[in-house]
């Protein structure tokens, strides 16, 4: 049996010891999965309290239970440690690193090459490295295969690489890591081979493709895609508002069609980790070959101007009021990205919570899930307590992100004035509820178009 049969055996028969670089939201669900297979898993992390805290058996992930988890880290089938010299232990070290932006809008891998550096210190013969983070394509024959065949070893013998998107969504209970379909590309045909045998064992469809480079580009189009769609129904939400129509019925009349036709909401700007950065990979990428994609630009044009909008409609709410916005007390309601998380990664709220206290307003938020903004000076700012009757001491309350925990009728029994980016308290047709996306907008007892 050659070096990568006696792999996938290993693999196959969960003798295989799995390595998960980064415990966040993409790779402690990750390792648990492994772990729950019944594959002994080492989770590297470089943060101190981090480990601390897997290693108590204590979740700091919301689609984790710390249950689940202690249950793994009882029986030792999950051990988290910022020792890069456990990674000589692991047959498969899968890569779960961020890869943000620089300030100059450009893809920061730092973290994946510092992975790579340490993988390069403690690998050992006939393992195989899977990069999982988000990036663009030709980073896993660069920034992996290329540094670790520099070091002498040989591809498809000593050592096997592969890319794999993470399609993590924070919240959703339907599709979680092991029933998400898992694109998966090989460098070589015996790479995807040795990589298929490994995710078969916690992934219910792998899907194959050509190479590592296909593999990485879909990434970068789901996310342009959404982001693509989620511009040009913010656009049309604004296009609406100067119409004077509703935006959320035509969207409804539209969604009516059973074919050709897929809904998009529009909202107060787009948040998380993926769809705000995933487009900006793909437009660096491709001005390498003198390419420009202008409908990325407009698209991230679109979006980003979103959370301006909500504070120009913040300023106009209150006008017709005979209120200015500078001097208000203004409180908003949800800080995650979007419902039901505590992600606050690129949120929109956090602009739109700036700019309204740029705009001189008075501002608290309210967020049960995510407690703790910091501000860029570095000031921690907390959720003020879930009191409705609170509420009454605001002059307009901004809905941005509505949990399910929040009670939409005490929102607006104590709510002066509420500006509803979400369209969720259409189902009151009160006349203290302003509205994105155009129609007529009852304040007091008159109809006007705010």
């Amino acid at each position: 049996m050659n070096n990568f049969e006696l792999l996938k055996d290993y693999l196959n028969k969960k003798e295989a010891v799995i390595a998960v670089m980064g415990l966040g939201y993409v790779g402690l669900p990750l390792a648990i999965s492994f772990a729950e297979a019944g594959f002994q898993v080492i989770g590297f992390d470089p943060s101190e309290p981090k480990v601390t805290l897997v290693n108590q058996g204590m979740s700091d992930i919301m689609d984790i239970t710390s249950e689940r988890l202690s249950k793994l880290v009882l029986k030792e089938q999950l051990i988290a440690t910022t020792d890069a010299k456990e990674l000589a232990r692991a047959d498969a070290i899968i890569i779960c690193v961020p890869t943000p932006l620089t300030k100059s809008y450009e893809p920061d891998t730092s973290y994946i090459v510092s992975a790579v550096d340490m993988i390069r210190e403690n690998m050992t013969p006939n393992t195989i490295v899977v990069l999982e983070s988000t990036t663009y394509p030709g980073t896993s024959k660069e920034l992996i295969y290329a540094p670790i065949e520099k070091d002498g070893w040989r591809l498809d013998e000593d050592f096997y690489v592969c890319y794999s998107p993470e399609r993590v969504d924070p919240g959703n209970k339907t599709y979680q890591t092991e029933n998400t379909p898992k694109v998966l590309g090989g460098m070589t045909p015996i790479s995807m081979q040795v990589g298929t045998a490994l995710y078969e064992q916690v992934i219910d469809h792998v899907v194959p493709v050509a190479s590592t480079e296909v593999a990485e580009m879909s990434k970068l189009l789901e996310n342009t895609f959404r982001s693509i769609n989620i511009a040009f129904i913010n656009e049309m939400s604004l296009l609406c508002e100067k119409l004077d129509i509703d935006v959320w019925e035509t969207i409804e009349a539209s969604s009516t069609k059973p074919f050709g036709f897929m809904r998009f909401n529009p909202g107060p700007g787009i948040g998380g980790h993926c769809i705000p950065l995933d487009p900006i990979y793909l437009s660096w990428k491709a001005k390498e070959v003198n390419f420009f994609s202008r409908f990325i630009e407009l698209a991230q044009e679109t979006n980003h101007q979103m959370p301006e909008h909500v504070v120009h409609k913040a300023m106009t709410t209150l006008n017709s009021k005979q209120k200015a916005l500078s001097g208000s007390r203004v409180l908003i309601l949800g800080m995650a990205y979007k419902e039901n998380i505590d992600d606050l990664r690129e949120s929109p709220s956090i602009e739109v919570y700036e700019n309204l206290l740029k705009a001189g307003a008075n501002v608290d938020f309210c967020d049960p899930l995510a407690t703790k903004y910091r501000e860029k000076d570095g000031t921690i700012r907390d959720t003020i307590p879930l009191d409705y009757s609170s509420f009454a001491l605001y002059d307009l309350v901004i809905i941005l992100t509505c949990h399910d925990l929040f009670d939409k009728e005490q929102i607006l029994a104590n709510s002066s004035l509420i500006l509803d980016t979400k369209n969720v308290m259409r189902e009151f047709g009160s006349a203290k509820v302003a509205r994105f996306g155009g129609g007529p907008v009852l304040v007091a007892s008159e109809m006007l178009t705010v």
